[in-house]
């Protein structure tokens, strides 16, 4: 972790930490806090507290995804707001949202909290991808996104840790480490605030939505990833609670785990994506992925179950193919207001497949992460239309091909 903090900081030193780089790291390191809090105790919460079943938890999700889906609202507050202010407003926001959640141990409190912290944490993330691809320059992307990934596995480490004491050795209560990690990150966004000089925009992006067609490959694949994460962060989880029995400890110790393995490996895999290119990454994500839900659908011992869940996440950081690949094609002016039209695009599924797969659920859990295996063959599909290299102008394979014919017809 510290080499990763001295490579970002660079030949600046210590002197010279007010950089926008290193705002991303302190903001990624603030998110987990609360949401790795929030994630690693709802499943206990929600069965011991609120009585869920598959079917309330699916609503849950599918509400705690409308923020999400409403992410395209973002241009219309950036004509009133910087972008760097609303990343500090909605850090706020989720901080508070999961502070408040342990005091309503309920169906309803629970829903209500849970679009609050919603709000904050999507919001941010939207504002954050857009920050990011505007700061970090295209050959630093990949390995710097996932310096920022491993930042925030950091937090979620000493989350997580301090979630297993408080529960296994302090016996605390629910709403204590709720408060405790909302407050922190909420601290650190006031912190963030004032310690930070405004950066000005390095290209003036634009104040309303975009809607290219040149992007439609980008839009397909946002929309599928989003499909796939519900998967893992609905259903995953859940198996692991509803049939295999696992405790709070339990739950937060795989989560520290998977945290622990993306500090260590989050920048070699964008190292790899720089090596490799978005297209072989993708690939190998989606047939990897194939084969973990396939297994999902079956699997009998919790071991093997635990397993299968630390892989599955650790495919979430080859998704930075996904946005690299994007800033490669994009118009630099379009990327704010792309960030929040994409974030919609991908919570479209999110909304609807948590309801819908909650009551699946409760016909048959295989059903569910067999059709999550299909989903991820989707993507493989798509993933063989990326280009080599891709440009503005090269967006897909199916572009790519159109501009050689010609000039072959010239020779």
């Amino acid at each position: 972790m510290k080499s990763a903090i001295s490579r970002l900081r660079g030949a600046g030193g210590l002197g010279d930490w007010r950089r926008e780089d290193v705002l991303l790291l302190l903001m990624a390191s603030a998110v987990p806090l609360s949401f790795a809090a929030w994630q690693a105790l709802l499943n206990n919460f929600a069965v011991e507290r609120a009585a869920f079943t598959g079917a309330e938890m699916g609503i849950l999700q599918s509400l705690r995804e409308v923020p999400g889906f409403l992410a395209f609202a973002v241009v219309f507050l950036l004509l009133i707001l910087r972008e760097q202010v609303l990343a500090y407003l909605a850090l706020l926001l989720l901080g508070i949202g999961t502070a408040v959640t342990g005091y309503f141990p309920s169906v309803v409190g629970l829903y209500a909290t849970t679009v609050i912290m919603s709000l904050g944490y999507h919001y941010y993330e939207t504002v954050q991808i857009s920050l990011s691809l505007q700061w970090i320059e295209k050959a630093r992307a990949p390995e710097t996104l996932g310096r920022i990934i491993a930042a925030g596995s950091f937090a979620s480490i000493v989350t997580f840790g301090l979630i297993w004491l408080a529960f296994d050795f302090a016996g605390l209560d629910f709403h204590w480490v709720y408060l405790l990690g909302g407050g922190l990150t909420a601290a650190i966004a006031v912190f963030a605030w004032i310690a930070f000089p405004r950066f000005e925009e390095k290209v003036r992006q634009h104040r309303h939505m975009v809607l290219r067609p040149r992007y439609w490959l980008y839009y397909l694949l946002t929309f599928m990833s989003g499909a796939r994460r519900q998967i893992f962060i609905v259903f995953a989880g859940f198996l692991m609670v509803e049939k295999f029995g696992f405790s709070v400890g339990e739950i937060t110790l795989l989560f520290l785990l998977n945290a622990v393995i993306n500090v260590v490996m989050a920048p070699r895999i964008g190292r790899l994506i720089g090596r490799w290119g978005e297209r072989r990454a993708l690939i190998c994500e989606y047939i990897g992925l194939i084969l973990v839900f396939g297994a999902y659908a079956f699997v009998e011992n919790a071991t093997l179950a635990a397993g299968l869940y630390v892989v599955d996440h650790l495919f979430f950081a080859l998704a930075i193919a996904i946005k690299t690949y994007f800033q490669k094609i994009a118009d630099p002016a379009d990327i704010a207001a792309t960030a929040g039209v994409s974030f919609t695009i991908n919570h479209i599924a999110a909304v609807v497949i948590p309801a819908a797969f909650g009551f699946l659920w409760l016909v048959s859990p295989a059903a569910v992460f067999l059709s999550g295996a299909a989903m991820a063959a989707v993507s493989l599909a798509l993933s063989f239309l990326v280009p080599q290299l891709p440009a503005a102008g090269n967006e897909t394979l199916l572009a790519e091909r159109r501009v050689a014919v010609p000039a072959a017809a010239a020779e």
